[in-house]
């Protein structure tokens, strides 16, 4: 593996659901100080660094959390009852292994469910909700798992999955690619504001509390003040026989997605059309989608203050919210070519024309 995907791969493997970011915000932390002028943390979690000292201030931003559990509640048998953390399809879940973190260690469970054998042909039909699926940890008559183990209600969960390249060595697969890619990519950003001198104040992001809400994007904005944001988040491969990807246009090898429309965000018209006047002016393949429901942390950001003009983009990725994505590594690289290649042209003329 080269420098990038070992970097996605200790970003992918480490554990930081809503609420619970601190392992990854230590890499962030620890990458962020090679590359900026200055790092900072805001009070809910959000950490980000600065480069530059004049000029418009840009941010690039990536999430740190990735979908989840919380320990709800332990029956008297010693099974784990869940509240989600993020959107979870219940069916996504079920058979999977997962990891307790609890105050004495990780404790390794799976997401139990009956039998097929023991279904009427009703059930077996049936959606499972989250709220009836349930971790089986290791309890046997005699044995509650969870005393035993010293899991508390309140606990994370976090999916079990390692970082693997395919085959097709272009394609790699692991958990957290929403929105770990996002991470990598603001630390790849960061390098290159390093090594070149950009025409703005660089803040290289990254937020708690996405998959939750947005909730780490409102306070990260309020603390750091970005003139504009590029929100980096994935796009939803759409080349899979379910979705009829004959015809889709998000697809792996179809360069980042440029989003017109997700559920928080309308993107500023004129940093949209800078975005797609960059990537063609450079030969950068790109698509542009939208988004019916869901949001991102562009969302939030174009809210802060007296509003921030913002836009996403992100490769697309196979299976997002589970426990094994797909991303391809060009899509990776184009993204990461073209946030900075917009960077480098948003200097204080340009910066204040998207607002004329």
């Amino acid at each position: 593996m080269d420098a990038t995907a070992k970097q996605l791969k200790e970003l992918t493997e480490a554990d930081g659901v809503p609420g619970f970011e601190s392992n990854v915000r230590a890499i962030m932390t620890r990458e962020l100080k090679k590359s900026c002028d200055s790092v900072s943390t805001d009070r809910l979690g959000s950490v980000f660094g600065v480069s530059g000292k004049t000029g418009p201030r840009v941010m690039v931003d990536g999430h740190m959390d990735e979908i989840g559990f919380l320990v709800k509640s332990i029956t008297k048998d010693g099974f784990l009852k869940f509240l989600q953390l993020g959107g979870w399809w219940g069916h996504v879940a079920l058979a999977q292994r997962f990891k307790v973190l609890t105050q004495n260690g990780p404790v390794i469970g799976v997401v139990g469910s009956t039998p097929p054998h023991m279904l009427d042909p009703d059930k077996r039909k049936k959606v499972l909700e989250v709220k009836e699926l349930f971790l089986d940890i290791g309890s046997t008559d005699g044995y509650n798992a969870a005393e035993e183990l010293g899991v508390r209600v309140g606990d994370p969960i976090v999916p079990v999955s390692e970082f693997t390249v395919l085959g097709n060595d272009k394609l790699y697969l692991a958990k957290a690619f929403d929105n770990r890619m996002a991470c990598s990519v603001v630390l790849d950003v960061a390098k290159a504001a390093k090594k070149t001198k950009f025409p703005n104040r660089l803040i290289a992001a990254a937020s708690v509390q996405e998959e939750v809400g947005l909730r780490g994007a409102q306070t990260l904005a309020w603390t750091s003040e970005p003139d504009v944001c590029i929100a980096i988040d994935t796009g939803i491969a759409q080349d899979i026989p379910t979705m009829d990807g004959s015809s889709a246009t998000e697809k792996l090898t179809g360069g980042p997605s440029i989003l017109v429309y997700d559920g928080s965000l309308i993107p500023n018209v004129r940093l949209r059309d800078l975005v797609i006047e960059t990537a063609e002016k450079k030969k950068i393949p790109f698509h542009l989608t939208a988004m019916e429901r869901g949001g991102e942390d562009g969302g939030r950001i174009s809210l802060s203050r007296s509003g921030v003009a913002s836009v996403m983009i992100g490769p697309p990725v196979r299976y997002i919210h589970s426990h094994n994505g797909i991303m391809h590594r060009d899509d990776y690289d184009s993204t990461v070519k073209l946030v900075t290649e917009v960077v480098k042209r948003l200097d204080a003329k340009t910066v204040k024309s998207l607002y004329a």
